[in-house]
């Protein structure tokens, strides 16, 4: 009861008025190509309940975020494959223009390059041109001798790919920062000096700390293994062998392969190199990424729960009490590739929110709502579909107490919702993921609050004290 009372409260409050599109009549089939997809025509056949299937189309179609693309494949066949027109700008734009998005339209992708760059460093160490995980970096390096001290030197292969050099790297704040490190990548005449040239912040290995200079070194060492340039090399050895035909990769200033950004794919050709990998990186009888090299991949670097595996995400939607494990590629704005192995099951999206941290999380309850359209996890439940929040609002309470869980990890707060919201219950818990934004408040504020159903737990997002409710000024 508990539960059906916590989906009402975000229906009700949750849900963005007036500012959504219009969803569809149906939810048609995708189109056919000449990219040689083949089409589902039965969401039924294809695995999913049909209603629930369509509902998560309307949520894609109506969302008033700035999404452009859904396409969900699933046992090598294309099921949902929708497009939106919307705002989008390219890295070195200042401006956004207004695209009409569809399935012949390539989208960049940002830092699902990243993903392909691992793709590729395996599929040269099968042809055993790359040097073992264990090899020292600054050993690749001989140009950057002088900076074998202060531990440098103890980076390996390994360090980089699971973003955990110990090197200082800042790119937090979003990428419009002038002062954030990738910033530099796009002008710097020697990236790897630039990316080794700074403290250690850690040991090696240690920490995991998000760095895209990281993929810009293992990018530039594929070209020197190789003797040729990312773009050729991903050509020849993994688009062409999946039937990718039409694509970019966008250098920077000086003309030069970006790895740690700048492909553009269309978003079923993404669908293809996460079917790759769902099929142990084998494509139509042939071997094209090592197959213990897809599961290295998405396994993680460290039993410490870090989401972030090697250059791959990793992490969790729960359906109904189940939890359901997925694999993706992320790139800034919205763009993901997720891959479910347990349902066979890929989910492409683009989008065009670059530096909005919350679109990750609308894009994970869209992921939610289809992996809960599938018949395994749909049960009896398809004539009523799971509410998922799409767009949180700021609702008044007043707080009330705040506790500390399982040693000291996990913080819940307990807000008391003032009589006006109109709810069946008073008194809510919240799981604080980020202890921060609690930071001046004292039992018995009167607050706002936003918050979202994140993994199966009420979460709070957002919370910020406000003048309290008075006479004269009645509670908004």
């Amino acid at each position: 009861m508990r539960r059906i009372v916590l989906a009402m409260f975000f229906s009700v409050c949750c849900a963005s008025p007036g500012s959504a599109a219009p969803a569809p009549e149906s939810c048609s089939a995708p189109q056919s190509g000449p990219d040689g997809w083949s089409i589902e025509q039965s969401p039924l056949h294809g695995g999913f309940d049909p209603n629930l299937l369509c509902d998560a189309m309307r949520t894609f179609v109506g969302s008033p975020r700035n999404r452009h693309s859904l396409v969900v494949e699933r046992h090598g066949k294309l099921v949902i494959d929708a497009y939106r027109s919307g705002p989008d700008r390219s890295t070195y734009a200042v401006w956004a223009s207004r695209n009409k998005f569809d399935k012949d339209q390539l989208h960049d992708v940002r830092s699902i390059t990243k993903s392909v760059v691992a793709m590729l460093w395996g599929i040269t160490e099968s042809g055993r041109v790359a040097p073992p995980l264990t090899t020292p970096v600054l050993d690749l390096l001989p140009g950057l001798n002088d900076l074998r001290s202060g531990g440098r030197e103890r980076i390996t292969v390994a360090d980089m790919l699971c973003m955990r050099s110990g090197l200082a790297w800042d790119e937090a704040g979003g990428y419009s920062r002038w002062t954030n490190d990738e910033r530099g990548l796009l002008w710097r005449g020697d990236r790897a000096r630039y990316v080794f040239n700074r403290p250690l912040a850690a040991s090696p290995g240690a920490l995991f700390n998000y760095n895209g200079g990281l993929s810009a070194v293992l990018g530039q060492l594929l070209e020197e293994q190789t003797g040729t340039s990312l773009k050729d090399y991903a050509d020849r050895w993994l688009f062409t062998p999946l039937g990718i035909t039409e694509w970019e990769w966008v250098g920077d200033l000086r003309g030069r392969t970006r790895a740690f950004t700048g492909l553009r794919l269309r978003p079923r050709d993404l669908a293809r190199l996460g079917r790759l990998m769902l099929q142990g990186g084998e494509w139509e009888g042939r071997q094209v990424v090592p197959q213990a090299w897809v599961q290295m991949l998405l396994s993680p670097c460290a039993p410490d729960g870090e989401e972030f595996g090697h250059h791959w995400w990793s992490g969790n939607v729960f359906v109904r009490g189940k939890e359901v494990r997925w694999h993706a590629a992320f790139g800034n704005g919205g763009q993901r590739l997720f891959i479910v192995p347990s349902l066979d099951l890929v989910v492409v999206m683009t989008a065009g929110e670059y530096d909005d941290g919350s679109v990750g999380r609308a894009q994970r309850h869209l992921l939610q709502q289809v992996v809960a359209a599938t018949l395994e996890h749909a049960g009896e439940s398809s004539a009523a579909p799971m509410a998922l929040v799409v767009e949180p609002v700021e609702t008044r309470a007043t707080f009330s107490s705040v506790a500390q869980e399982d040693g000291g990890t996990r913080t819940y707060v307990r807000l008391k919702v003032v009589p006006s919201a109109n709810l069946p219950f008073t008194t809510l818990r919240f799981r604080v993921r980020d202890p921060a934004i609690l930071a001046g408040l004292r039992e018995g504020a009167s607050v706002k609050f936003r918050a979202e159903r994140i993994d199966g737990e009420n979460s709070l997002t957002a919370i910020r004290a406000v003048p309290p409710c008075a006479r004269s000024q009645p509670c908004d």
